[in-house]
């Protein structure tokens, strides 16, 4: 009778021998991934070790890259094939998967890299993400994040029936109140801007630039990414209606230093904005004053290159030092733009400006919450001036 196969990934029975004083070999036939029966083989100084030497190196035996998963890979092996997979797949920004690299190898592995597949029960990974959560709520998003979407990947190759991340505890972020500038507020930043840029301090002469980054901020609610990736091809000013096309943004990568990508953060932020007048006359005293440069960019630095984030928001945290303005972000902008337009018009044209994909993004991140819940005390004046019924009025 023919000797029944081996599952993949499955191995019969151990025979142990001495091959010579002190040293004894264990092997066993070993269904490998691509189909192959091959005979394993392990040594130990006795029976007993080498038997668990040849278990050791059979749980071990590497799943070959694009074959199956299985319930018994650790999530070490897991994480290499699934962040290889995104390479792969080309679907994703490096940046993205540089990011995902981080939170697998100093959260994520250091806590369960050596835990099987079938061993990540949700109990246990509920566990780990509470740990994870005592040293940062945004950690524990990204690690749950990384591990779902690791865990997916298992689930689609049968390695596993359901992830068991889906039904741990939900991810509760501190709530924290949306705050935007007023219309005051507004103006007094942009005299701090103009001061900051006319004082007096070391090394060269401040540009406007940060006047008029701050001034394109406030008039289109962009990015601050897609402000600095701005070109003069995206700009129409000098049409009876002035508009701005949001087509990318900066990016800074190691090894490829900052450089303007040709799309924004989703399809939805691309998109062709209004311009009100004092972004028109910002740019046209821009086009007048700023020498042409080969990037065709609005903003380049002194040197001609695409201006970096980081550097930006350092000078602009500097701007602000001592102001009473210091919780002010680039970003602050942003949402002072979806206030008020939300205010004025409504939640789904602040949307629309944004380039949000959903207004429910806007309406939650974004939308500062008025002084004023509601004003109708005129209204209510009514409840003030009323009286019992006179019975004789019945």
């Amino acid at each position: 009778m023919a000797r029944p196969h081996l599952p993949l990934g499955a191995w019969g029975d151990f025979t142990v021998r001495r091959v010579r004083p002190g040293v004894y070999r264990a092997w066993a036939r070993y269904r490998d991934f691509d189909g192959q029966t091959r005979r394993v083989s392990a040594t130990g100084s006795t029976k007993g070790a080498a038997e668990r030497a040849l278990r050791e190196m059979l749980a071990d035996r590497d799943v070959p890259m694009g074959e199956e998963l299985t319930s018994e890979m650790r999530l070490s092996a897991l994480a290499e094939y699934w962040l290889e997979h995104l390479h792969r797949e080309q679907r994703i920004e490096a940046s993205t998967i540089r990011e995902y690299r981080r939170i697998v190898d100093h959260v994520v592995l250091p806590a369960l890299g050596e835990v099987r597949l079938r061993e990540l029960t949700t109990g246990r990974l509920d566990r780990f993400l509470l740990t994870v959560r005592e040293t940062s709520v945004s950690r524990q998003r990204k690690a749950k994040v990384v591990v779902g979407l690791m865990l997916d990947l298992a689930v689609r190759h049968d390695a596993l029936a359901v992830n068991p991340i889906r039904s741990t505890s939900k991810v509760r972020r501190p709530k924290t109140e949306t705050r935007a500038l007023t219309r005051l507020e507004v103006g007094e930043l942009r005299e701090v801007v103009r001061r900051w840029t006319l004082g007096t301090k070391p090394g060269p002469r401040p540009t406007n630039d940060m006047a008029d980054i701050v001034d394109l901020m406030l008039g289109t609610g962009c990015r601050i990414g897609e402000i600095l990736a701005l070109r003069w091809s995206d700009i129409d000013i000098d049409g009876p209606r002035p508009t701005l096309t949001v087509t990318g943004t900066i990016k800074t990568e190691p090894k490829l230093g900052t450089y303007r990508k040709s799309t924004p953060k989703t399809d939805a932020s691309v998109r062709t904005i209004a311009l009100p007048a004092f972004t028109v006359g910002t740019l046209k005293r821009r086009r007048m004053e700023e020498p042409p440069n080969d990037l065709d960019a609005v903003f380049v630095t002194r040197n001609g290159t695409w201006h970096q984030l980081a550097n930006i928001e350092r000078r602009w945290r500097a701007i602000r030092e001592g102001t009473g303005y210091e919780w002010v972000t680039p970003h602050v902008f942003r949402k002072t733009v979806a206030t008020y337009i939300s205010e004025q018009v409504g939640t789904e044209q602040a949307s629309r400006q944004l380039g949000h994909t959903t207004s429910q993004v806007t309406r939650q991140h974004y939308i500062a919450k008025p002084e004023l819940s509601a004003d109708h005390a005129e209204l209510l004046e009514d409840f003030g001036h009323s009286r019992p019924l006179d019975p004789d009025e019945s």
